[in-house]
């Protein structure tokens, strides 16, 4: 009799706290909805900001930006944490092809910390491959001094367009490298893009040490679908110029930090944040301006309730995401210097897209902690708790202190129509979708700092 009443009372209790947690979750939800500042935040960032490259003059201004929004969020504490990034120069650039008998000028994008033309015009032969491996069985001849447009795909088969992308990024990553080792001058790649435009996509490359650096440009695809039909005609030119380059040295800049302290244990500490810095192309919008303001809202939520978490609560704004993620390295050491006690990283690095789930990078022991509230979130649309993710900036301190992460998993089907292009604008971000994820970022905190992550 007395383990039966037990039992009646565990799952009294066990309902009273759901009860208590689906409450809270309504108050979250409407303090964000009806009085959020993100939307607004943001606007002001892309329209007075704009496209912020770590190393540059906006850069810089982003991090003034960040740290006046961390203040008027109602932060405890907000400081500037030092970091040293790399500087990527883009200058002039243009790729004209020769598709009949004179040569057009096409919408392009030379590749992140890419080598360019030194200004000088590039010009040679195309010669077309869909894949690696196509290239590969190429004569060294049909290549030599010639530029290679590798034509893949982003595979529309994947529903989770972010598969699709993992899938295709190793063209832009890496193709410099591959068509380098067989003598070719230049690169020209199919951009990693779901759109049915002709927005070229920026992004990071990289050069081995032992190859040469071959420029890369990067086109739209109804410009690669052209050039595809020319090359599968006949012969194509054509001419590459650019002026991009890495310059010496690195530049100081921040990551900008703005945080609760926890009440009851402030030493363990919940980090939740995005990048500030962007490509030079467009806004900077969805990516990743929507996961700062994201992370500023939680802060301003929290202390607009009055809510009084057990654990200090940290928004992070990373520098230099894009180009060598030296804000999440910095993050990370600092909190090993200092020997932080860190229980959970979260980031929102994917879009200001409805929430669609909360990927997991963690023991499965703390992933069914985290899975057991599921009920608790489906009520905001939020139900995908299966996938395996955390983000970049969160990367260094999740691999060398074993921080157990997490990361906001929005709609994915419009992301790569935008990301790293000219249409990465605030326009492009809806201002309901935008709030929904900081509602979901809010709620996932408080649950950790109610019922921990052990």
């Amino acid at each position: 009799m007395k383990s039966k009443l037990l039992t009646i009372a565990a799952i009294c209790c066990v309902s009273v706290s759901q009860a208590q947690d689906s409450l809270m979750f309504r108050k979250i939800s409407d303090e964000v909805m009806l009085h959020s500042t993100c939307y607004e935040n943001l606007r002001v960032l892309c329209k007075t900001v704009g496209h912020r490259l770590s190393g540059t003059p906006a850069a810089a201004k982003a991090v003034k930006w960040g740290e006046q929004a961390m203040k008027d969020a109602g932060a405890d504490k907000v400081w500037l944490q030092p970091v040293n990034v790399p500087r990527w120069h883009r200058g002039k650039e243009s790729l004209e092809l020769k598709l009949g008998k004179e040569y057009k000028s096409v919408p392009v994008l030379s590749l992140g910390n890419s080598q360019g033309t030194d200004g000088k015009p590039l010009e040679a032969a195309v010669v077309m491959v869909y894949s690696f491996d196509e290239y590969k069985t190429l004569p060294e001849k049909e290549v030599k001094g010639k530029i290679v447009f590798f034509n893949y795909r982003f595979r529309q088969d994947f529903v989770n367009s972010f598969e699709g992308y993992s899938d295709a990024v190793m063209y832009r990553w890496n193709s410099p490298n591959v068509a380098a080792r067989r003598g070719a001058a230049g690169v020209i790649i199919r951009s990693m893009s779901t759109g049915m435009d002709d927005y070229p996509h920026t992004g990071s490359m990289h050069y081995d040490d032992s190859v040469k650096k071959l420029p890369e440009m990067a086109i739209g695809n109804l410009t690669a679908d052209a050039l595809e039909a020319a090359c599968k005609k006949g012969s194509v030119l054509a001419r590459m110029t650019s002026e991009c380059h890495m310059k010496e040295g690195l530049a100081p800049s921040f990551n900008v930090i703005g945080e609760i302290k926890g009440t009851e244990n402030p030493e363990r500490i919940i980090t939740v944040g995005g990048h500030l810095d962007s490509w030079d192309a467009g806004e900077g919008a969805h990516d990743d301006g929507a996961g700062c303001v994201q992370s500023i809202e939680v802060i301003r939520a929290f202390k607009a309730m009055g809510f009084k978490p057990r654990y200090t609560i940290r928004a992070v704004l990373f520098m230099n995401e894009e180009n060598g993620n030296k804000g999440g390295m910095a993050y990370s050491d600092s909190a090993i210097s200092k020997k932080e006690n860190h229980i959970l990283a979260i980031e929102s690095d994917a879009g200001g897209f409805s929430p669609r789930g909360i990927g997991l990078d963690m023991p499965e022991a703390q992933k069914n902690q985290i899975r057991k509230y599921a009920p608790l979130f489906l009520p905001y649309n939020v139900y995908d708790f299966e996938k395996e993710e955390g983000g970049v900036d969160i990367s260094p301190i999740h691999n060398k202190l074993k921080v157990p992460a997490a990361g906001l998993i929005p709609d994915s089907q419009r992301y790569f129509d935008y990301h790293h292009t000219d249409n990465d604008v605030f326009e492009m971000v809806n201002h309901r979708e935008l709030k929904l994820g900081a509602v979901t970022l809010a709620q996932l905190i408080y649950l950790v700092c109610e019922h921990g992550l052990d």
